[in-house]
C-alpha cells in the first residue's frame, strides 16, 4: 500500500468564554477572546500548505451546545476553504457539541463528513489504499454507557483501519466521564490508529497501533499548560510515524523563578523581567502564573513588608507596553521561606475540613453572597475549577495567617 497522511485534531472549543480573564486589559482581553478562532486558524494553513488526505475531527468543535452564530460560521469558513484543496473532513460531534443542541444551522460544504449518533462505517479510497473509518457522534449530552461495544473487528488485511472515539478512559476521572474504554478494549478492535478526543491534556495511550489524544487545540486555564495543536500522521505498511503539531495562539503556562541570593527588589524585579522575556521570545503571547522560589532568610523581608498585590502590580506594568503581551494572572510565592507552618492538630483538622468539601458544600457557603439582589449580577457562574481555586487559595491564605501569628 501506499501511504496515507492525516491530521487528527479534537477539542477545538470555539467560542470559548474564558470566564475569570476579563481582568486583562481590552486589547490583550480581545486576543484571549480570538485566541480558539486563531488557533483554528493555524489548524487550516497547515492543512492548505501540507495537504493532507484527510482530516479527522473527534469533538467538541464548539465549546456548548448552543453553538454561536459566530463559531460556525468561522467554523463553516474553515470547511469551505479546504474543500477549495479537496480535503476530505470527518468529524464525530462530542458531549459539548451533540446532535441534540439548539443552534442556526450553518449546511457544510461537501467535502465534510458527519458521523451519525450510531456507529458507523465510512470508506474512502486514499490512491490505491483503502481506509475504513469508524465513529459515531454524541446524540445528546451524556453518553454514559461504553460505546466500544459498537464498534466492528476489522478483518479486511489489505485496508487501513481507522477509529474515532470522544470518551474517556477507564477510571481517569479528570474530566466528566462519557463513553468509557479500556486500551485493551480498543486494541481487540484490530484498528491501525485510535483517533480519541475528550481529555484536553495530550496523552499517546499506546504506541503500536498508536492510541492518541491530541488535547486542545487552544489552552483556556492553568490547568491547561503548555503548548497545545494536533497530530500530523503517516501510516506506511501498517506502521505509523505521528508528529505533534503545534497550534496555540496563546501559552498558558507557569513560571518558576529562583530568588535565591536576591535581597533587593531591583534584583527580584529583574529576575521576573527576564523570565517573562524568555517566555516571550519561546512562546509568544501568554498568561502564565509566577512563582517565585528559593526565598532565604534576606530576602525573605521583601515579602513580609511589600503585600503580593503591589508585586503583582508592579511587573504587571513592566511589562504592559512589551510585544507580544504576556499577561501575569497571578503571582505566587515559596510560603515554606517566607512563613514557616508548624502542624498543630487544630490546624490539621480545619485543613482537613476544607479538604473534604465537595462541590455541594462549597456552593451551601457561598450562597448567600450569590443570592445578594444587587450583587448577585456582577457575579459570574463558578465553574468545577473556580471552586477548586476558592478551596486551595482559603488553604494557603489559611496558613499564611497561622505562620503570622506565630511569628
Amino acid at each position: 500500500m501506499s501511504s496515507i497522511r492525516f491530521f487528527h485534531t479534537a477539542d477545538l472549543h470555539l467560542d470559548s468564554p474564558f470566564k475569570g480573564m476579563s481582568n486583562l486589559p481590552e486589547q490583550a482581553f480581545e486576543q484571549l477572546r480570538n485566541s480558539t478562532f486563531d488557533a483554528f486558524s493555524n489548524l487550516i494553513e497547515k492543512a492548505i500548505k501540507e495537504k493532507p488526505d484527510f482530516i479527522l475531527i473527534v469533538g467538541d468543535i464548539y465549546d456548548g451546545e448552543d453553538r454561536s452564530l459566530r463559531a460556525q460560521q468561522i467554523f463553516q469558513k474553515g470547511m469551505e476553504k479546504l474543500s477549495e484543496y479537496q480535503i476530505p473532513i470527518i468529524i464525530s460531534y462530542g458531549n459539548h457539541d451533540h446532535l441534540k443542541g439548539k443552534w442556526t444551522r450553518f449546511s457544510l460544504p461537501e467535502n465534510v463528513y458527519v458521523m451519525p449518533k450510531e456507529t458507523t462505517k465510512l470508506t474512502l479510497n486514499v490512491r490505491d489504499s483503502k481506509v475504513n473509518l469508524y465513529g459515531f457522534s454524541y446524540p445528546e449530552r451524556h453518553v454514559l454507557k461504553p460505546m466500544i461495544d459498537t464498534y466492528p473487528i476489522a478483518t479486511e488485511q489489505d485496508a487501513v483501519h481507522i477509529g474515532m472515539l470522544h470518551g474517556s478512559l477507564q477510571g481517569n476521572t479528570t474530566h466528566d466521564v462519557y463513553a468509557p474504554f479500556t486500551i485493551e478494549e480498543l486494541l481487540s478492535k484490530n484498528y491501525d490508529y485510535w483517533a480519541l478526543g475528550h481529555i484536553h491534556k495530550r496523552q499517546v495511550l499506546h504506541t503500536d497501533p498508536p492510541i492518541i489524544y491530541p488535547g486542545n487545540i487552544q489552552s483556556r486555564h492553568l490547568k491547561e499548560q503548555g503548548v497545545k495543536g494536533f497530530y500530523d500522521v503517516t501510516i506506511t505498511n501498517f506502521a505509523s510515524d505521528c508528529t505533534f503539531i503545534p497550534t496555540s495562539a496563546i501559552v498558558y503556562d507557569k513560571i518558576e523563578i529562583d530568588c535565591a541570593n536576591l535581597i533587593h527588589a531591583n534584583e527580584v524585579l529583574r529576575a521576573c523581567g527576564q523570565a517573562l522575556e524568555n517566555f516571550r521570545e519561546q512562546f509568544g503571547a501568554g498568561v502564565v502564573w509566577l512563582y517565585l522560589k528559593n526565598i532565604d532568610e534576606q530576602g525573605k523581608s521583601l515579602f513580609e513588608e511589600t503585600p503580593l498585590a503591589d508585586w503583582l502590580e508592579v511587573i504587571r506594568e513592566q511589562e504592559e507596553e512589551k510585544t507580544p503581551f504576556v499577561w501575569i494572572q497571578s503571582l505566587e510565592i515559596d510560603d515554606s521561606a517566607v512563613n514557616r507552618y508548624e502542624p498543630t492538630l487544630a490546624s490539621e483538622s480545619v485543613l482537613k475540613v476544607l479538604s473534604e468539601w465537595d462541590e455541594k458544600h462549597l456552593k451551601e457557603v457561598i450562597k448567600d453572597l450569590y443570592q445578594h439582589p444587587k450583587g448577585s449580577r456582577y457575579l459570574e457562574t463558578l465553574t468545577s475549577e473556580d471552586l477548586e481555586s476558592l478551596v486551595s487559595e482559603a488553604k494557603q491564605q489559611f496558613l499564611k495567617n497561622i505562620s503570622m501569628t506565630k511569628g
